[in-house]
């Protein structure tokens, strides 16, 4: 394995197991047992214990519901303890309207084999949530997995596994698929290749 390869693999599991340690902090501050957020978020047990062992990655949609169920910003669980959360209340954010440069930069989420890079900054009044994914290749495959909203997905490099009610989908190069997100789905990369995603999802995850 190259050096670069091996860097992105460690980096990938450390922040597998930050996001799994937090979890597993704020489900004991809040006094609740796997089975009780199991219950609370909709994911399995053996899933959620997968998560918080650093074993299994989780993606962004999932988290959002394991976050509701903590009462939780889905921010918080990539966040380092000594990193402060800031908010600028004299800047009021627009309701109706944003725009994002390329040169002010992305902020960036990562999970497991998978980094969530946002691509547009928050609006109260704005329920789609953009973003390209890069999909490592290897780890454990995400259970399938419903919530509210919807999702968009269009493969721009690369192929993906695209579960919709037990049955996959293999996307390639200018392929998409756009479902109601109460349907279970689930994303896999079986490839060797790192699979790059523009992705659409409602409600805002952040």
């Amino acid at each position: 394995m190259r050096s670069s390869e091996r860097r992105d693999q460690q980096q990938a599991e450390t922040s597998s197991d930050q996001v799994g340690a937090r979890m597993r902090q704020f489900r004991t501050e809040r006094g609740l047992t796997l089975r009780g957020l199991s219950a609370r978020a909709g994911l399995s047990i053996g899933f959620l214990s997968q998560v918080e062992r650093g074993v299994s990655s989780i993606g962004l949609t999932a988290l959002k519901s394991v976050a509701e169920a903590l009462d939780r910003p889905v921010a918080e669980f990539f966040q380092d303890d000594d990193v402060p959360t800031s908010v600028d209340e004299e800047t009021p954010l627009p309701r109706h309207f944003t725009l994002t440069r390329a040169e002010s930069g992305a902020t960036e989420y990562v999970s497991g084999q998978v980094t969530y890079r946002m691509l547009s900054d928050r609006g109260p009044d704005l329920v789609l949530e953009p973003m390209v994914v890069h999909i490592a290749p290897g780890g454990s495959r995400e259970e399938a997995y419903a919530h509210a909203g919807e999702e968009f997905a269009y493969v721009v490099t690369g192929e993906l596994l695209y579960e919709v009610e037990g049955v996959e989908h293999r996307l390639r190069p200018g392929d998409s698929v756009h479902l109601r997100s109460s349907v279970p789905h689930s994303m896999y990369n079986d490839t060797e290749q790192v699979t790059t995603v523009v992705s659409v999802v409602t409600p805002r995850l952040f």
